[in-house]
Order: C-alpha cells, then structure tokens, then sequence
C-alpha cells in the first residue's frame, strides 16, 4: 500500500469516527474488505472510492428529504455528491492529483454504471455488503413482497459476473434465488 494510499484510508477512517451511532466506520471497512475479495487488484482510487462510499453520511440525514421515492432519490444524489467532494478532498490532502480527485467523484457519484468497469465494480461490491452484513435486518419485519422487491432491485444493478457469485456464496430462499437470476 502506498503511504499516500494510507493516508487517505486513515483520513476516511478518522472521518467516519466521528459518527454517533459508530455504523460508519465498519460500514467503511466491511466495503474495502469486499473489494480486497472481490477484486484483489484493485485500482487506488477504487480502493478509496470503497472506503468512502458513505464517508459522513449521517451529516445529512434521511429525515432532512420528504418521504417517497422522490424525496429518497434526490437525498441518495446529494449524498453522493457531498460524498464525492469529501472523498476527492481527502485524495487531495492525502497527495493525489486532480484527475484522481475528479476520477474518485466519478465511481461515488456511480455515473457509467453497467459501462464503465469500475463504477459496476463499486456497485457490485456494494450490493455484497447488503447482502452480508445489512439484508437480514432489512428484511426482518418486512413482508414476502418488500424483500422480493428489493432483491430484485440490488440483483439489477449487479453485473452479471456478480449475481452468478450472489448466487454461489448466499443461501437465498429458491423465490429470492430466482428474482437473482431473473434480474
């Protein structure tokens, strides 16, 4: 690992510290633990752009968005714009060049998903910490039609390759596996 590639793990790390309910910091882990599974060789900038996916993420909370689908996706793009700009700040201070900073902006914004490699890398290796670590809480107290809804959503955005392995690695209930390779 590089020192500036450290440095700009360590001030993510130290970023996602300060939440108060302490998800953000092992959210931030469990992301870069994946990509290292997922993808060994992956680029820096994807290394960091993993790590900081949710950097802050609490500063602006879900509450602050009307509620519905269009109150939750115009909160998602902002999120993913403040993201963006952290991050490639953090990648600055942390001594990469501006076309790196830019280039982090690119895969947290996830724009050229299904296109571009490694923003579909991003995405799939965020679908993999859902299903690891998020969806069984997720989808306690929710009836059969939610779960399946949302499974089929996260399959969607997987690429190929990845739902093959979803379905590899997961013990999904057969309606659940189904909704994975239908996607």
């Amino acid at each position: 690992m590089t020192n500036r590639l450290h440095r700009a793990l360590a001030l993510i790390d130290a970023a996602n510290a300060a939440d108060p309910r302490g998800e953000a910091l092992p959210y931030g882990e469990r992301m870069s633990a994946e990509l290292a599974r997922l993808a060994p060789d992956a680029s820096e900038v994807l290394q960091i752009a993993a790590r900081g996916q949710h950097v802050e993420r609490w500063l602006l909370p879900r509450s602050d968005y009307p509620e519905g689908k269009a109150g939750y996706l115009a909160w998602r793009r902002e999120q993913a714009r403040r993201h963006a700009l952290r991050v490639g700040g953090i990648m600055a201070e942390a001594g990469y060049d501006p076309a790196d900073c830019d280039r982090v902006g690119v895969l947290l914004r996830k724009e050229g998903l299904k296109r571009d490699a490694e923003v579909q890398m991003l995405e799939d290796v965020i679908c993999f910490v859902f299903l690891r670590w998020y969806f069984a809480d997720f989808a306690a107290g929710r009836d059969e039609a939610s779960v399946l809804d949302i499974v089929r959503k996260t399959a969607r955005k997987m690429s190929d390759a990845a739902r093959t392995r979803a379905l590899a690695e997961f013990a999904l209930p057969p309606l659940l596996a189904d909704a994975v390779r239908s996607a």
